[in-house]
């Protein structure tokens, strides 16, 4: 947990993990305290289209997981993408279509679906469990994958094949009451997978929302870990009233469409972020398409004419300032080159220090930086801080003759500080400000008052300068 302002506040992946705990937990106490609530409806149809509506969205997360597999190798995300196909078959091939056939097949059919399901959400339980560091090459993933599909044909044919010689997962001649009188009326060996299937959700649940905090925003793994809360909740409605295995829909039905729910939510973000990551670098890419030609083409072009003028007589009027020119173009096309070809969410003392480090190299003057880390601001931000910077230390060794510049990034009550000294001749600003030369400062304010925040100047003839943005 952080604090903020001396009240605790949970991380993300916690917050909407306790959310699906709240959910449940209110569920469960309504079932059990209100004796009047029916929680159980015989609904053979709508219980097939709910498992078939959970088989495909199954199908679609583990698709979209073995994406990821494919780009990452990681084993968490081949043991999820395992998980999830071994949950989608039992609930498609083992549960709805049966139930959709006949009765007796639906019999047999179940007591496969009982091992199948639960080595699903052991899978799942694993690759909670397993560090996102580990790695699972293509040997390992066809024999890791070729092991989960002997062990799903297995209990899934045995199951079957049993099931026929075995009494009915779920006695449904028994009475269903309210459900303030839990009624354990399912086989004792499925009251047994339910209460594993809970605690296994529950260890993945924890897993997972212990490994979304560090995972630098990852939608999929919080909203796994909320649907996994659900999950568990689910298991132990199934555990103390009917069970899954029957025509009737119940309150862990409507738990259990929550985690699949929770899983098309996260899937749907994961989607958003692939689209929105492609187009971020479609973008970069033109900008570095466009500072290559920019570096090759202009650049290459003013240092001829500056080389070129630097050459003139100095008898030549406008030599120096046709020198000067080219500086400040010179000055320009580098900062755009550098801007183009760097990503936009670099901190922003990173930015003013390299860009405070080249002018300091490049006007051979003193650097002193004094950058606050915590300091942050939009990228648009940055773009006008750094250029208000440029300007000031530029303006201090061209027209001051500066010999020692300080660039200072902080905070203090008021906001977000920015602060440029130098030790140079100084200047009158009203009357640069008045005069022709003070576009720079006008420019210098603009900017600043689009952050939106202000700029104030400090200047007098021997002292220095002193340029300061506050925002």
């Amino acid at each position: 947990m952080t604090a903020t302002g001396g009240r605790a506040v949970l991380p993300r992946p916690a917050r909407l993990s306790c959310a699906a705990a709240a959910v449940a937990t209110a569920l469960t106490l309504a079932v059990v305290t209100i004796p009047d609530l029916r929680f159980a409806y015989r609904a053979p149809t709508l219980h097939v289209v709910l498992e078939t509506a959970n088989a495909v969205v199954a199908l679609l997360v583990a698709f979209l997981l073995y994406g990821r597999y494919r780009q990452s190798a990681r084993t968490q995300e081949l043991l999820l993408t395992l998980g999830l196909l071994v949950v989608a078959l039992a609930n498609l091939a083992l549960t709805a279509l049966p139930s959709a056939v006949s009765a007796a097949v639906e019999d047999a059919s179940h007591w496969g679906a009982v091992p199948v399901r639960l080595l699903g959400t052991l899978l799942l339980a694993v690759a909670a469990l397993v560090p996102r560091t580990a790695r699972a090459g293509r040997r390992q993933a066809r024999s890791l994958t070729g092991a989960v599909a002997a062990l799903v044909i297995g209990a899934g044919t045995l199951g079957v094949v049993r099931g026929e010689q075995l009494s009915p997962l779920v006695e449904l001649s028994a009475p269903i009451g309210d459900a303030t009188s839990p009624q354990l009326v399912a086989h004792p060996a499925v009251l047994a997978a339910q209460a594993l299937g809970a605690v296994l959700y529950g260890v993945a649940a924890v897993a997972l929302v212990r490994q979304a905090r560090p995972a630098g925003g990852d939608d999929l793994l919080r909203w796994l870990a909320a649907g996994c809360v659900l999950a568990a909740a689910a298991r132990v409605h199934y555990f103390l009233f009917p069970s899954i295995y029957s025509d009737y829909v119940y309150s862990g039905d409507a738990l259990r469409l929550g985690f699949y729910l929770c899983l098309l939510v996260g899937a749907v973000r994961e989607i958003e972020s692939y689209w929105r990551l492609r187009a971020d670098a479609a973008v970069l890419e033109d900008r570095r398409r466009l500072a290559r030609e920019l570096h090759d083409g202009l650049l290459q072009e003013l240092a001829y004419i500056r080389a070129e003028s630097s050459a003139l007589p100095a008898t030549v009027v406008a030599r120096d300032r046709i020198t000067s020119a080219c500086d400040r173009a010179l000055d320009e096309a580098r900062t755009a080159v550098q801007a183009l070809g760097r990503t936009a969410d670099e901190p922003l003392g990173l930015v003013l220090h390299r860009a405070a480090e080249e002018l300091s190299r490049r006007y051979q003057v003193d650097l002193e930086v004094d950058l606050d880390d915590a300091v942050d601001a939009r990228p648009d931000q940055r773009h006008a801080l750094v250029r208000i910077a440029r300007e000031a230390v530029s303006n201090a060794v061209r027209h001051g003759r500066a010999r020692r510049i300080s660039v200072q990034l902080s905070n203090d009550p008021a906001g977000s500080r920015l602060a440029v000294r130098d030790d140079g001749t100084g200047f009158d600003v009203a009357a640069v400000t008045a005069g022709s030369g003070g576009y720079g400062l006008t420019s210098m304010r603009e900017r600043a008052r689009a952050l939106p925040g202000s700029l104030e100047v400090r200047a007098a003839p021997g002292r220095g300068s002193v340029v300061t943005v506050r925002w």
